[in-house]
């Protein structure tokens, strides 16, 4: 159902509110780019700083803009259980066409804790959820075998798997088969994880170049692997200055100096230094951004 270069779109703020003009015209900008679905309310769209109205104001506004012309998988995860079954049951009110729920963080519940977890959400929601395990946020990794226990729940359809580690990645495959979809949660794994089976990414650098991240699947895809690589080495520089510092101060920089969002950030995430800055600046005109 979900493939290919979906977005983890950044939130922009004016003046300490959400810019939901200036979404909808990122929106519009994917669109056209050839972005295959939109992801509001993830790490990279700043969604631990959201009061609940202004989530779920995120979340109308893309599913408003997408106007089911590509999909919108809205960030619906808390450290909460029944707080994560409140915004998911919200999301699907809005009309979201699938919620990506990340692991309980800074709780560190067991896997079977984990487990839990995900049956009662989706035992409270019948849209698709998309798991999201990104241990180096949330500090508990979801295993592949509490991933394959989970499959039992027809409505959980796939894993946003951002361990970086390309065993855990191949074990999820191989024990998920074909009717889970494995998508990769770190830009510079889409190429290898593509060999392995999964079927795109969640990614933070398709903020900025959208077509060329949308191209390297599509490239994939029929069967292009030279063209895949080209552009998965192209993406390389980007890729990697996405994380000069916490994401999402460097794209939401990126995308300010492309001018494209006003350069606004909550706290306590704050502007970048002039030095990773400048260095910021190097990398998007080596690759024709700026």
């Amino acid at each position: 159902m979900f493939k290919g270069s979906l977005v983890a779109i950044v939130t922009p703020f004016k003046n300490g509110i959400f810019d939901d003009k200036t979404y909808g015209e990122l929106i519009e900008w994917h669109i056209a780019q050839g972005t295959h679905g939109i992801v509001p309310c993830g790490t990279t769209g700043e969604a631990s700083t959201l009061d609940f109205d202004e989530h779920y104001r995120v979340i109308e506004v893309a599913v408003r803009a997408a106007n089911k012309r590509i999909p919108v998988i809205a960030g619906t995860g808390a450290n909460s259980t029944d707080e994560a079954i409140l915004i998911t049951q919200k999301a699907e009110k809005l009309g979201a066409d699938a919620a990506l729920v990340v692991t309980p963080y800074y709780n560190k519940p067991t896997q079977e804790g984990l487990f839990l977890h995900f049956k009662a959400v989706a035992e409270s929601v019948d849209i698709p959820i998309v798991l999201y395990n990104v241990p180096g946020r949330t500090a508990v990794n979801m295993l592949p075998a509490t991933v394959a226990r989970l499959l039992q729940f027809k409505n959980i359809v796939g894993v946003k798997e951002a361990t970086g580690d390309m065993r855990q990645a191949s074990d999820l495959i191989r024990l998920c088969g074909d009717r889970f979809v494995v998508i990769s949660g770190d830009d510079f794994t889409t190429f290898p994880m593509l060999a392995l089976g999964g079927k795109g990414v969640i990614s933070v650098t398709a903020n900025i170049a959208p077509k060329d991240s949308a191209d390297m699947y599509n490239a994939w895809e029929r069967g292009d692997i030279a063209k895949a690589r080209q552009l998965h080495y192209k993406l390389e520089p980007l890729n990697a200055a996405m994380f000069i510092e916490t994401n999402p101060i460097p794209v939401k920089t990126a995308l300010a100096l492309m001018g494209k969002i006003g350069e606004e950030f909550r706290l306590p995430l704050c502007a970048m230094s002039p030095a990773s800055k400048e260095k910021l600046r190097g990398v998007l005109k080596d690759a024709g951004l700026l």
